[in-house]
């Protein structure tokens, strides 16, 4: 039976869902886009869409990966950082009852939340306070968290914390563990573009990108886009949509 490890920022996902793009354009978040934000740009996200009801989940990108896998009856497991807090219970728990093994340290930060502001074609913006999450170092990572595992996955919005990230990749290949690794955003390729290409061609067996993300990473578009993106890696994975002539 497959078995995935996922490590990712631990984050409660804040939704909202927006009447129109308007709000987007006040707040300067581009539509589509990650942004990471400090506590007072978190804030004042929650208080401009106080007038909206919102739900409570946990999220980030790989967290988010594992839930579905675990859903389909996959064996998962999940490494992150929480906070002591109401928000770090409900990651936790969220985990647990999803059949999800929480490998979870605690900080006495608050817990990293991500508002997700979703338009009405159901694109989503992202205004993300990591908090606790963005403690998780290196030296969180060791070797028994790997065991029993067949898959590790890591999310592109990690790319914040290179040294951690690198070691798990080293870490889950000296295991014998397949790698993937999701792009994430346009905006994070765009700004760890160097980064991102060492570590596909030396670590990483599996990729997912979408359309926008593999424009950014190669400079190219259509299937140029994804012959390049391609190279050195054992299993490409695209979110192609063909757009309208």
């Amino acid at each position: 039976m497959s078995s995935v490890l996922g490590l990712g920022n631990a984050l409660v996902d804040i939704l909202a869902i927006l009447e129109n793009d308007q709000l987007l354009e006040k707040l300067d978040l581009p539509k589509g886009s990650m942004q990471l934000v400090d506590e007072t740009a978190a804030r004042k996200v929650q208080e401009a869409t106080s007038h909206i009801k919102k739900d409570l989940a946990s999220g980030g990108s790989a967290a988010n990966t594992i839930h579905g896998l675990a859903s389909l009856g996959v064996k998962t497991g999940f490494i992150g950082k929480i906070g002591k807090d109401e928000l770090g219970q409900v990651f936790k728990k969220d985990m647990t009852e999803h059949n999800i093994t929480p490998h979870l340290l605690e900080s006495e930060t608050q817990s990293g939340h991500a508002n997700a502001l979703i338009s009405p074609d159901s694109e989503r913006t992202f205004a993300t306070f990591l908090g606790a999450a963005v403690e998780l170092s290196q030296d969180d990572i060791i070797d028994e968290l790997f065991a029993n595992y067949k898959y590790f996955h890591v999310e592109g919005y990690l790319v914040q914390n290179k040294a951690l990230i690198e070691k798990a990749y080293k870490m889950a290949k000296a295991n014998g563990l397949t790698t993937s690794i999701d792009l994430a955003s346009f905006n994070v390729v765009e700004d760890n573009l160097e980064f991102l290409t060492n570590l596909v061609h030396n670590y990483v067996d599996i990729v997912f990108a979408n359309e926008e993300e593999a424009k950014a990473y190669t400079g190219k578009e259509g299937e140029e886009a994804l012959h390049q993106l391609a190279e050195g890696t054992k299993w490409l994975f695209l979110n192609w949509v063909k757009k309208a002539q």
